[in-house]
């Protein structure tokens, strides 16, 4: 076996042991152990110190002592992640949270009895103060941590997020970056994964149950509450909690703990109540309007309330008129911002104000109540308010256009500068950055990067369209599935053809055949290869891409001989930019076409050329070539090649594509039942993927094993 090194590694080794000693399959091994599938092959491939409870588990199902395991579990606990780390996403509670208390006592009391609750009610009702409000009062009932999702179910310029989006931002916060594509099977993930946690989950502004069914809680202890301007009468199963305007003394009490004033004069606070119509949200906004005008009366504020007839007029435009000039100008443009939520340079961005007049006004906009900061430097506006400034930029703004082309530019210049810190592949070049905090970016900010892109289509802005995508790729690579990355590929694509930008646009053909080839869609792949080819590429270095991308279909279509002639053109075009990287690759495949054309000696010498001219982590594909074409050679020698390619693989779908060859390498020397095991052990890893062509290829040589075993057992 190779050797291990790391306290994870002994860990693992471990945990393989159990695996080995139960006779299972990774699957059965993981029902007995009340674990899912997916997290069973996270630890057994490393990729997830497992919980002490999930160690024990494993153990009993094999009838082993576990605490001979709890000092190698500690250290390795030490040494990486802190395992199921407890996680809170919910906004913080509000301060002056009043009332509801027969609202709240019926939340928690329905959810001692069944996992879901849906609470509904007009906008700025309080809803989510309400949601979030019970969220931290239950919080030691859910040690796993709280979860929140905002749907967009009604916030302007906005779609209402879908539920296989929903399902991905979801996983994601449980650590599972690459969810299955499809999304009746990341709803079965996400049920399994909630099963075994005792975690909270608010979803927010849920438009209708058909965007929520799916993303819903099975068996287990986790719990789910959804806020909804609308009545979800078909979420069988899911008691509703209907809200009401507040009662007079709840929005007397709300509006004297918001003002600080004294409600001596009883007239005048039911002028203003009336104003605000029991809404907490106008409540609020009315009592910091007083608050911040120390020399008024509730009357004086009654009658300014009163001069208008709009009830939302009136408390919104009553807190802005408390703003300066500049500070109404902020609150305008943030109404038109592309995504859901943003920072302080953003800001920047569409005000061209300076970051220290800009702090100012953002500290002053959240005193008013007309801005929320869920977490700190995070800010978004309330759906309605949202509405109200997006009307009021519409009225008054010269040149909206300006201020989102700004904006637009803002975000395109940081998706740049944090790409350059997250190489495509695995190099030995140094990064400007630190890769963890550039994919920590991209993580937190992709949907409004998505939605910059949709406003820079809707807004003509080709420049941004073009260049957008490209600094995605290599999220979009290690965050395989999502179905964004086509959708974006195929507009960049035509907008460089609109502004003549022929390189860029073969460019971005090369990426959309890559992620069409990975989803399967073979001859999509070919095709946009292809119109790649006809835009007339001049670079050396992208005609190498393109011709060892073109080998990769070409191979998968059974096509070998085109695929060989592909790979040995790419190598001569990397020869001439000076690409070793890229000469690597196409060493190491061009010698797996040639081991599969009968040539399993030249295809060694190909691959050992492949591995002179790679280091680190990019040694990985010439090493599995070899250790394939050793199988028949010399066992010993590649089994230690194919596990130390394994050893150097760092993302899932290249670690399946090592346990595969693995496998079938197994199969040659006759070790089929260890082969079978390789070939599960990939095949779980590619469960969460969009990975269909390498699945293919996965589950037809699982099928050879198979039947090879059969026939010799009988």
């Amino acid at each position: 076996m190779y050797p291990v090194s790391s306290v994870q590694d002994r860990l693992v080794a471990q945990l393989a042991r159990v695996k080995e000693l139960s006779g299972l399959s990774l699957r059965a091994l993981a029902g007995k152990a009340g674990l899912s599938s997916s997290s069973l092959s996270r630890y057994l491939t490393g990729q997830q110190v497992p919980p002490w409870e999930a160690v024990v588990a494993l153990c009993r199902a094999v009838g082993r002592d576990p605490r001979p395991l709890r000092t190698l579990w500690a250290d390795a606990a030490k040494a990486g992640a802190e395992p199921t780390p407890r996680r809170n996403d919910v906004p913080a509670d509000l301060a002056d949270f009043t009332g509801r208390e027969t609202e709240a006592a019926l939340v928690v009391q329905l959810l001692s009895t069944v996992n879901t609750v849906a609470i509904d009610g007009m906008g700025g009702v309080g809803k989510t103060s309400l949601a979030v409000h019970v969220a931290h009062r239950l919080a030691p009932s859910y040690p796993d941590g709280g979860l929140y999702l905002d749907l967009l179910g009604f916030t302007p310029g906005q779609q209402p997020l879908e539920p296989t989006a929903a399902l991905a931002r979801l996983l994601g916060a449980l650590g599972i970056s690459q969810p299955p594509a499809d999304t009746a099977e990341r709803a079965a993930l996400w049920r399994s994964e909630l099963s075994r946690r005792r975690a909270l989950v608010v979803l927010d502004n849920a438009v209708d149950a058909e965007q929520v069914s799916q993303l819903l809680p099975g068996a287990g202890k986790s719990a789910v509450l959804i806020t909804s301007r609308n009545r979800l009468v078909d979420l069988a199963g899911v008691p509703p909690v209907s809200l009401e305007p507040l009662s007079n003394e709840e929005a007397a009490s709300l509006f004297g703990r918001a003002s600080g004033a004294d409600l001596a004069d009883g007239e005048a606070v039911t002028q203003v109540l009336r104003q605000c119509g029991g809404l907490p949200l106008a409540l609020r906004m009315a009592g910091a309007r007083l608050r911040h005008r120390p020399g008024w009366t509730v009357a004086v504020l009654a009658e300014r309330l009163s001069a208008n007839t709009s009830r939302f007029e009136a408390v919104f435009g009553m807190s802005l008129h408390q703003l300066d000039a500049n500070q109404r100008r902020m609150f305008r443009l943030l109404g038109v911002l592309p995504g859901a939520d943003f920072d302080a340079p953003v800001a920047c961005a569409v005000t061209g104000m300076t970051p220290g007049h800009v702090n100012a006004a953002l500290e002053e906009l959240v005193d008013a109540h007309l801005l929320q900061e869920p977490s700190p430097g995070r800010y978004r506006l309330h759906d309605l308010i949202r509405r109200y400034a997006a009307d009021l930029a519409a009225e008054e703004e010269p040149d909206l256009d300006a201020a989102l082309h700004r904006v637009l530019n803002h975000y395109l210049a940081q998706a740049v500068a944090h790409a350059q810190s997250l190489p495509l592949q695995p190099t030995n070049a140094t990064s400007p950055g630190d890769p963890a905090t550039a994919m920590a970016w991209f993580d937190l900010e992709y949907p409004n990067l998505v939605a910059c892109f949709d406003t820079a289509v809707r807004l003509g802005a080709d420049e941004v369209v073009v260049e957008l995508p490209q600094t995605m790729r290599s999220w979009f690579f290690r965050h395989r599935g999502t179905g964004d990355q086509v959708r974006l590929l195929e507009a960049a694509a035509s907008a460089a053809q609109r502004l003549g930008r022929h390189q860029k646009r073969a460019s971005l053909l090369v990426d959309l055949g890559f992620a069409c080839a990975a989803a399967g869609r073979l001859d999509e792949a070919l095709a946009a290869y292809q119109l790649a080819e006809q835009s007339g590429v001049d670079d050396d270095d992208l005609a190498g891409v393109l011709a060892l991308r073109t080998g990769f279909v070409r191979r998968d279509r059974g096509e070998l001989d085109a695929a060989q002639a592909q790979f040995r053109l790419a190598q001569r075009l990397f020869d001439k930019s000076g690409n070793r990287g890229g000469k690597s690759q196409a060493l190491a495949f061009d010698g797996w076409v040639t081991l599969h054309l009968g040539q399993p000696h030249e295809a060694a010498e190909l691959a050992r050329a492949s591995i002179e001219l790679a280091s680190g982590p990019a040694r990985m594909t010439g090493l599995v070539t070899l250790g394939a074409a050793l199988a028949s050679i010399d066992p010993a020698e590649s089994l230690r090649t194919l596990h130390g390619a394994l050893q150097l693989a760092e993302v899932p779908h290249n670690k399946a594509w090592c346990h595969h060859h693995l496998g079938v390498a197994l199969r040659i020397m006759g070790s089929l039942d260890e082969a079978l095991e390789h070939h599960q052990l990939a095949l779980e890893l590619l469960e969460p993927l969009a990975e269909a062509q390498l699945e293919i290829e996965v589950r037809q040589a699982y099928a050879e094993t198979l039947a090879l075993r059969e026939r010799q057992g009988s």
